[in-house]
């Protein structure tokens, strides 16, 4: 039985998930499928130019974890690319601390807008303003697979 996948942390999540050839209509065209990790791998790696080992460490998986996942996601922007393919982001096993908040005195949860710190953020349920970041419970299997939509 193989083991589950543990979560991987990202400090990104996407505006614009999908990806097209200009000029095709959409039914006419097949889809490459890229994970939320995958896109963060290419973000951190292609992007800022981090080393690899910094990379794997603000994901927190292994070196070698890293390297698949950012393997994986250049082939697949390679694929779409050639061969005309459209590009779908979506799904994935990952946590995102920062991104989501909590609320201390009503729990409830809500995605944070980009820059949104701890306490900068008034409860849209009761108004407190006693909010902080969601911690992942990576380990735990409680990582939230995402499927798409914010």
């Amino acid at each position: 039985m193989a083991r589950p996948p543990r979560c991987r942390r990202v400090e990104f999540l996407p505006q614009v998930t999908y990806f097209k050839p200009a000029g095709v209509p959409l039914t006419a065209l097949e889809e490459v499928r890229l994970t939320v990790e995958e896109l963060e791998a290419l973000r951190l790696k292609d992007l800022e130019g981090l080393e690899q080992e910094e990379c794997a460490v603000r994901m927190d998986v292994s070196r070698p974890t890293f390297q698949r996942i950012l393997a994986g996601a250049r082939t697949k922007v390679a694929e779409a690319l050639v061969a005309g393919k459209a590009i779908r982001v979506e799904g994935g096993n990952f946590c995102a601390p920062g991104l989501r908040l909590i609320c201390v005195n009503c729990g409830h949860e809500w995605q944070s807008t980009a820059g949104a710190g701890e306490g900068e953020v008034a409860c849209p349920a009761c108004g407190s303003a006693r909010a902080g970041p969601v911690r992942c419970r990576r380990g735990r299997g409680q990582c939230r697979r995402w499927r798409g939509g914010f």
